[in-house]
């Protein structure tokens, strides 16, 4: 104990004599107080195919014609629909392809921890499509993506009942924040089938214009004020994507 008490006297000494060159030298030393890592953690599993993938599922995002490169994860890995809308890139036997997270894989046929079962042509990438179910393993990017993020509102809101979701958002989404009319920010509940709900017990309803706040799981945070043209309160809306203003940046 004796020797570290007189290390960190003659610490404070040393600190008490520089420190006032130091305060006079042009060159400034920042210590980062926490590094964030190069690449997100990779998970081992396995891979599958399934014909019918299209862009919709679980997700309830809607086809995109053209666009093949979606896969489902395992309903272990799926939560509250956290993985929704992430981009993965996949590491197999031959090859490695990115795909977008659009559905849930259920225990049938042995959806486990971290598999992912791809488009066929996503399949196609990693290994030939003959052998059916091969090791792999992938990590979540940030995927360089054109243009803003999207809010959907699903189809049968209403000014007392609006489901919002998030589309085309670069890295995955944690929260979705709504600024009430007077001013409160409240975070709303988000759906295993990846819409975000307000319910508002007023009597008029909202109508908007509507201000959300989205944040990603970097902590990053994108603040949006939209308007909905089908919000009416004498019908329920068919259903309505607007575009937001910006986008996130690229994570690790």
């Amino acid at each position: 104990m004796r020797r570290y008490h007189r290390w960190m006297l003659l610490v404070a000494l040393l600190w008490l004599v520089l420190s006032p060159a130091m305060a006079q030298s042009p060159y400034h030393v920042f210590v980062p107080l926490m590094i964030r890592a190069a690449q997100n953690p990779l998970f081992s599993g396995e891979a599958t195919y399934y014909l019918e993938a299209d862009g919709s599922g679980a997700c309830l995002f809607d086809p995109i014609p053209g666009d093949r490169m979606v896969a489902a994860i395992s309903y272990l890995n799926y939560g509250n629909a956290d993985y929704c809308g992430a981009y993965v890139e996949v590491f197999g036997p031959q090859g490695s392809v990115v795909v977008r997270i659009v559905d849930m894989c259920p225990d049938n046929p042995g959806c486990g921890l971290n598999h992912l079962d791809l488009s066929p042509e996503a399949f196609d990438r990693i290994a030939p499509r003959a052998w059916g179910r091969v090791p792999i393993t992938w990590r979540v990017i940030s995927p360089p993506l054109s243009g803003p993020v999207q809010i959907h509102l699903k189809a049968g809101s209403n000014p007392w009942w609006l489901a919002f979701q998030v589309r085309n958002h670069r890295n995955p989404i944690t929260k979705l924040e709504y600024r009430t009319p007077q001013g409160q920010w409240v975070e709303l509940a988000r759906t295993t089938y990846n819409y975000f709900i307000r319910q508002c017990n007023c009597a008029n309803g909202e109508l908007g214009p509507f201000t959300l706040r989205i944040t990603d799981i970097y902590g990053n945070a994108l603040t949006e004020t939209l308007q909905f043209s089908t919000l009416s309160r004498t019908s329920n809306s068919p259903g309505e994507l607007v575009n937001g203003s910006g986008q996130f940046p690229y994570g690790p």
